[in-house]
């Protein structure tokens, strides 16, 4: 679980999540009422906004005890880092709970598909159908996929590995994927792809550079789900121009992510440590400036040795943009306007 208490969110930006979440499911999943499989996506605001506090606590909170509560891991562990634990955060285990109850209600629920984190609270939602309604419903917990050193997965060195293209290029998402460690390739594969097993398996075996072959194969399936398989070829003439001494690089930086300064930012000079924070090459000032003293960044093929250095019109060289790289397979493209 977090250490930390949930940022409190506005009615806007709950409506701007919900809609960027929905056009994330919309590639997996069939959303309408033509057959019973087709998926709907519903608010919780629906019922939860109408409740009236004390006749809530009268006919649902009994059913709780405070007792069973501290007693699942999640709320254990938050109470053994003494972390702040708001009376807000402890009656989510309610409301989730009275959401099962609501969407076996309306619409026949009857599993509730999570994370393990979030056990405890999906069996409270199980334990309230029974009670209240004599519903048989389930929970069915999946854990938090590690990677082979332990870690959680979800994370790159630019940060989070987010689903929408305009939070992480498509560019940026595939190579999430190859960069894949040797250990993890085949357990991936048959996690996050749709090749069949026995595909995957001829796979198993493979060594040396044959196993970069299988990360590519991961890379290339993986974001064909999310993004489409049109978007591949750019990504892999980005990738031969760049590290492979392919294509000319003017025609190989679709696939990258993008920032723009205009004239005037050119013409006063930008400095490069705001601009590989802006492409999201490193996630802070200080890690730019790392990058830049440690070797790792680059205008072009070219080092930047000065962690002050700017960006300016001269650096475009006549061009409308230059490539910044941060170590061997991460790169963004300033463009002037």
């Amino acid at each position: 679980g977090k250490d930390e208490s949930r940022v409190m969110l506005t009615d806007d930006i709950i409506k701007q999540n919900t809609d960027g979440i929905s056009k994330v499911f919309q590639k997996f999943l069939t959303f309408g009422d033509a057959t019973p499989t087709d998926a709907i996506m519903v608010n919780n605001d629906d019922w939860l906004s109408s409740i009236s506090y004390l006749e809530f606590l009268r006919d649902y909170g009994q059913h709780f005890t405070i007792n069973r509560m501290l007693s699942f891991e999640s709320v254990k562990q938050r109470l053994a880092r003494e972390a702040p634990f708001s009376f807000l955060e402890f009656n989510y285990m309610i409301l989730q709970a009275y959401d099962f109850l609501e969407l076996n209600r309306r619409y026949d629920a009857k599993l509730q598909l999570g994370g393990s984190d979030q056990w405890g609270n999906m069996i409270s939602g199980c334990e309230l159908g029974r009670r209240v309604d004599g519903a048989q419903l389930y929970a069915l917990t999946a854990p938090l996929i590690t990677t082979s050193d332990g870690k959680k997965m979800g994370k790159t060195a630019g940060g989070a590995v987010w689903l929408n293209a305009d939070k992480l290029s498509e560019y940026d998402y595939w190579q999430f994927w190859r960069n894949t460690s040797d250990e993890d390739v085949i357990r991936f594969l048959k996690l996050f792809t749709e090749l069949p097993l026995e595909e995957i398996e001829t796979m198993e075996g493979w060594k040396g550079a044959d196993i970069n072959k299988a990360k590519i194969v991961l890379a290339d399936e993986a974001t064909t789900l999310l993004h489409g398989r049109d978007c591949l070829k750019a990504i892999h003439d980005t990738i031969d121009s760049m590290f492979k001494g392919g294509k000319s690089a003017a025609a190989s930086t679709e696939g990258l992510n993008r920032i723009f300064v205009s004239e005037d930012e050119a013409s006063e000079g930008v400095k490069f440590i705001d601009l590989f924070v802006k492409l999201e090459l490193a996630n802070s000032k200080k890690e730019a400036r790392r990058l830049i003293q440690g070797g790792g960044a680059k205008l072009g093929e070219e080092k930047i040795a000065d962690e002050n250095a700017v960006l300016n019109k001269d650096s475009f060289g006549g061009a409308n943009e230059v490539t910044l790289r941060a170590g061997k397979k991460r790169a963004g493209v300033v463009e002037l306007q």
